[in-house]
């Protein structure tokens, strides 16, 4: 980056700001890429943080507004308010997200925040955190990626088929992969809806949309 350093003492290591907001080194690489912490490179290539952009960021995260890994949730659209599922007697859905690529998390918060603006979206960027959170948070619904670094999307989806506690959640696969590049992993794909990455935008929201209806069916004229 051209930002000029700041004092060393107003700069942190990659690994010394993720010791300080309490997140994975990857995490805190990928709010660099986003442009969420600032930061450069020395003449030696090394990365260093602004510590004052850490700062910032852990003051966000007091006010709340971040995923359980810490990567924070995309905004909701402009002129579109949150729903308060609570006060309509409803659950908020829960949904996870598993997804290395920063582009992609972002894409896919977007439209998740458009299609279903009262749910909580939870974010892990690999396979092995993924499986954890999911463990943990049971989403009604999952967004995985095939190819993940830890576990690939295939190995976390026939591992979670063989749980009973996920028989209720809707897994839907996301991918840059073609048809032909699927075939290994058809075993595990088999019966769920698989949308390529260029289809995302048209796909996905209507898929989330009919997720909802059925799971929350509007009532008879008589109710």
């Amino acid at each position: 980056m051209t930002d000029p350093q700041p004092p060393v003492n107003d700069e942190c290591s990659t690994i010394e700001a993720a010791r300080l907001l309490g997140l994975a080194v990857r995490s805190v690489q990928l709010m660099v890429d986003r442009g969420e912490l600032t930061a450069w490179k020395t003449p030696g290539g090394h990365r260093r943080i602004s510590r004052a952009s850490v700062d910032a960021w852990m003051a966000g995260r007091a006010r709340g507004g971040e995923t359980a890994e810490g990567v924070p949730l995309a905004p909701v659209p402009r002129g579109r308010a949150p729903v308060d599922a609570a006060a309509a007697g409803q659950r908020a859905p829960k949904l996870l997200l598993i997804e290395d690529s920063a582009h992609y998390q972002n894409l896919i918060s977007l439209l998740v925040r458009q299609s279903l603006p009262e749910a909580n979206l939870l974010v892990a960027t690999d396979g092995i955190a993924g499986l954890a959170i999911a463990g943990r948070e049971q989403p009604d619904v999952l967004i995985i990626d095939i190819l993940l670094p830890g576990i690939d999307g295939a190995t976390l989806v026939t591992s979670l088929r063989s749980q009973p506690p996920f028989s209720q959640t809707t897994l839907v696969i996301v991918t840059s992969l073609d048809a032909a590049q699927r075939e290994p992993y058809a075993f595990a794909l088999q019966d769920l809806p698989v949308i390529h990455k260029s289809r995302l935008v048209a796909e996905l929201p209507p898929l989330l949309q009919r997720w909802r209806s059925h799971s929350n069916p509007a009532p008879s004229d008589g109710a």
